[in-house]
């Protein structure tokens, strides 16, 4: 096995242009990035950000779930395009980062309308009720926990709803044995049932992107009325 490329996904050259080009605006997220690289705390590439930037916009969601919340830059990126009184459930298990995201949400004016919630999302996704449904899914947690929490996230998914899965290339890995390494293996074999089950799954329609880390966007196209008959 070799040492994995960083730039197996997309040609640096493509990779740099584009980040080049995608300047973020808003201050406090700009603040959030500097301390992100600084700290080596994992958020989101800035061109997936922009890609959720849009996609909430076209959306307009009122309720977003997001699986993995760090130091809240996704949460509060997303939270900009929410529809009046929408709201953001962000699932964290990190304590330090926790109290990171509630400070920068807290800045950003957003603690009414982005909650932080301490739990393990591949547990406490099972006790949310159904009728407490997302028009938006971000999963960006652990990704070898991705494949075990499908179900429970097309179970909370609107019907029309968006599941965006973010970090499925995993820098190429997943795509490749060659470019893998030994001690991610588990990931990677994980990811790739994700996949398929994603590509396979009778409820959703999904779309495989090569941007950032590699995104998944999946559309529910049937409610689970429709798919049981109940």
């Amino acid at each position: 096995m070799t040492e994995y490329d960083l730039n197996a996904i997309v040609t640096p050259y493509v990779t740099s242009y584009i980040r080049e080009k995608t300047v973020q605006k808003d201050e406090l997220l700009r603040e959030i990035e500097k301390y992100a690289e600084e700290n080596a705390v994992p958020i989101a590439e800035p061109e997936t950000a922009r890609l959720l930037s849009v996609i909430t916009k076209l959306v307009r969601p009122e309720r977003i779930l997001e699986v993995g919340c760090a130091i809240g830059y996704s949460s509060i990126l997303m939270a900009r395009s929410l529809k009046p009184g929408g709201s953001i459930l962000t699932l964290e298990y990190d304590k330090d980062m926790i109290e990171l995201a509630r400070g920068n949400i807290k800045k950003a004016g957003l603690e009414d309308t982005i909650c932080v919630r301490e739990a393990d999302a591949r547990d406490y996704l099972w006790y949310i009720d159904e009728d407490e449904s997302f028009d938006i899914i971000f999963l960006d947690g652990p990704k070898a926990h991705y494949v075990h929490m499908l179900d429970d996230c097309v179970r909370l998914l609107k019907k029309g709803g968006l599941l965006i899965s973010d970090n499925i290339l995993f820098k190429g890995m997943t795509a490749d044995d060659g470019h893998f390494v030994r001690r991610k293996v588990t990931i990677i074999h994980r990811l790739r049932e994700y996949i398929d089950a994603l590509m396979e799954h009778p409820q959703l329609e999904t779309s495989i992107l090569s941007q950032g880390d590699g995104v998944a966007l999946s559309v529910k196209t049937m409610s689970d009325k429709e798919r049981f008959g109940y």
